[in-house]
């Protein structure tokens, strides 16, 4: 499935992209592959992202409703959603879908491209430049990105999508065609979301080394009752 699904996004290869944050993250999550994202004067180029679907996936923070943590995520298209986790790290998600609908795509790592000297600074220790922003907490590190950047806006292409808060702008230029995917698990999600062949909703530019190796996540993924589990996979992504 996740091969399959990973040829279908590349049948498109090189062709124009516009990216609209305002529909699913299984559509704006490849697209953001091969984006820049650039704020605290760093600039990084995106490789691999993760998308979670709100009240349709069990691995998202928002499956079981709104909360003070996630209550960026129902905010309109055009936010960024930070989190912070494991006591130390925070990851950085770019929130995706109307208001009301939570959504959003988590960008898990990049390559620094501009201010490479700022980001050692950042992660000082760091030999390889290819593991600078290599996964999500470092990253953001590299960006300087933490909880005060929580709902703060983004300008697109020269667009700023929205700015209610006045929390500060994070500047995203997508790339002028599409990037060709892979497609598998998530890292490090467990239980039933970290399912690849339920839920292969990782994507990554194949061969970059800046990719994060995967790690599998706690939880049984046993193959019982297998058909049982797409048919609720498939009616909590089409509800009646």
């Amino acid at each position: 499935m996740a091969r399959s699904y990973a040829d279908e996004l590349n049948k498109n290869g090189g062709a124009e992209m516009t990216l609209d944050l305002s529909v699913s993250p299984l559509v704006v999550a490849p697209q953001l592959l091969g984006a820049t994202v650039l704020v605290n004067d760093v600039s990084v180029r995106i490789t691999e992202v993760e998308a979670y679907l709100g009240a349709a996936d069990p691995a998202s923070h928002a499956f079981k409703g709104e909360t003070p943590r996630n209550a960026t995520m129902f905010r309109a298209s055009g936010s960024v959603y930070v989190y912070f986790t494991y006591g130390m790290h925070y990851c950085m998600n770019i929130v995706c879908w109307p208001e009301g609908r939570a959504g959003g795509c988590l960008l898990r790592a990049g390559e620094v491209i501009d201010g490479e000297d700022l980001a050692r600074e950042r992660r000082p220790g760091v030999v390889r430049s290819r593991d600078l922003a290599r996964g999500p907490a470092n990253l953001t590190r590299c960006l300087a990105i933490g909880r005060e950047w929580n709902g703060a806006s983004l300008c697109v292409d020269g667009e700023l999508l929205s700015d209610k808060d006045g929390k500060g702008i994070i500047v995203v230029d997508t790339p002028e065609s599409v990037t060709p995917v892979q497609t598998g698990p998530r890292v490090g999600v467990s239980g039933i979301g970290g399912d690849g062949q339920l839920y292969p909703w990782r994507f990554w530019i194949p061969g970059d080394p800046t990719v994060s190796a995967y790690k599998k996540g706690g939880g049984s993924r046993t193959r019982h009752g297998q058909s049982a589990k797409v048919a609720a996979r498939d009616r909590r992504l089409n509800p009646a």
